[in-house]
């Protein structure tokens, strides 16, 4: 079994592809972004100083057991997925995929739902024709760190016309704070196709974990001429675990994008979720809350750039702070010369629960088109007193009262959630963190 390390180069990169037995392209491809890893600097958050957090960790490559059957995933697994079966689903546990479903319904369709790693081989055309082309690998220091490790990972490709009616689903899931976890999700949506992806990520690390857990993930949708994909989100690490997530979708003409996401990881969190209206007439609507307990610090981005003619955004991030618990909330809305038409929305709102937590909601429109719309709102504060004053008044008491309006606060996600069993969790998630 290998040791983790904190070194990385091109040789270790190109060693660990090797021993999985993958193309030699990618082996190439692994060992450039080795070398990139130790030479660029770490990305640079608004207010959020990353240098300080145990960022350069490689750990080691622990696979899970593959499984035939959902049964025999371990218990941890199993308690967060449906008792039917679902159509298509797919497992990773630490450094690899080990168990996926696609019922025969959706192969005959030509739908593919495959790890990462094995969609290198079989799919090769698709994926290197895609594969970090949203997230650039030299983009910065944390890219290049993906793009050298990214282990086990999500491939989907949906083929044109096809029309999925249940959602895709996918856990990602940790026990091992020493493993490499790094996954990486493909979704490729062909012309007028509609899919829902719902992604679960999650780890229970015990008491006191030997080394710190980096999850240091990306996301990349592409979506083609109308096509439709919703994509949903819920992220729970222990918080000795730091969660980095990237993600970004790249629209085609008249092709759409929904993020649905609930950040609810205990401990430090960066994520940077982007939209790129690339054709005219996409659309992207943004839906992020979280929840900061503790003493945890995060960076909370959403961006949209648009290019296309007439192209729409809308963004809307909701977070609720307690203790000492510290977010900035950025949204950026950039509407590039030529995008006439173009409608950009955004709105962010803070709720603090503690005199010590804080809050900062930054709203950015950079804006080189005169024939467009664009606007902002932006709030930070404390549960409103008049609203508490109101339900206590109608004989329920404050704490009831109060829990009552943050609820009503994060609600405009929540009831997103595509999933009941996933609603249901991400609501178990929000009463924990919220005590």
């Amino acid at each position: 079994m290998s040791t983790p390390t904190t070194s990385f180069s091109r040789e270790a990169a190109a060693a660990l592809s090797r021993s999985k037995n993958e193309p030699a392209w990618l082996v190439a491809w692994r060992e450039e972004a080795g070398e990139w890893a130790s030479t660029l600097e770490l990305p640079q958050p608004e207010k959020t100083p990353i240098q300080r957090w145990t960022l350069d960790v490689q750990g080691a490559h622990r696979p899970g057991a593959a499984v035939a059957a959902k049964a025999d995933l371990p218990a941890t697994i199993t308690a967060q997925l449906p008792e039917q079966d679902v159509d298509a689903l797919i497992v990773q546990h630490n450094s690899s995929v080990v168990y996926t479903r696609l019922s025969d319904e959706l192969k005959a369709k030509g739908v593919v739902l495959t790890s990462l790693e094995e969609a290198a081989r079989s799919h090769e055309e698709l994926v290197r024709a895609h594969l970090m082309t949203a997230y650039a690998r030299d983009e910065h220091k944390l890219s290049a760190q993906h793009a050298a490790l990214w282990n086990g990972g999500v491939f989907l490709y949906v083929p044109r016309g096809v029309v999925i009616e249940e959602p895709i689903q996918a856990i990602l899931f940790a026990d091992d704070a020493e493993a490499t976890f790094v996954p990486h999700i493909l979704v490729v949506a062909d012309a007028n196709s509609q899919v829902t992806f719902v992604e679960h990520t999650f780890s229970e690390l015990g008491e006191n974990p030997s080394a710190t857990l980096l999850h240091n993930a990306a996301v990349e949708v592409f979506a083609k001429p109308g096509a439709s994909v919703r994509y949903a989100s819920v992220h729970h690490l222990d918080s000795t675990a730091i969660d980095v997530t990237y993600r970004r979708a790249i629209l085609d003409k008249d092709a759409r994008i929904e993020w649905i996401v609930g950040e609810l990881h205990d401990g430090n969190t960066l994520v940077d979720t982007k939209s790129i209206l690339k054709g005219n007439g996409s659309t992207s609507d943004a839906k992020i809350i979280s929840v900061g307990t503790g003493s945890q610090r995060m960076s909370i981005t959403t961006r949209a750039v648009h290019y296309g003619l007439s192209s729409e955004s809308d963004m809307i991030t909701r977070a609720v702070m307690k203790n000492e618990a510290t977010a900035i909330i950025n949204g950026i809305t950039k509407i590039e010369k030529g995008a006439t038409k173009a409608n950009g929305q955004q709105t962010e709102k803070v709720l603090m629960l503690s005199p010590k937590a804080r809050g900062d909601a930054n709203p950015i429109l950079l804006i080189d088109e005169d024939d467009v719309k664009a606007g902002h709102a932006a709030s930070v504060g404390q549960v409103n007193a008049e609203q508490v004053y109101y339900l206590m008044s109608r004989g329920i008491s404050r704490e009831e009262a109060e829990r009552l309006i943050i609820h009503g606060f994060l609600d405009p996600v929540v009831s997103e959630i595509p999933v009941e069993g996933v609603r249901e969790q991400l609501q178990r998630i929000l009463e924990r963190k919220l005590g």
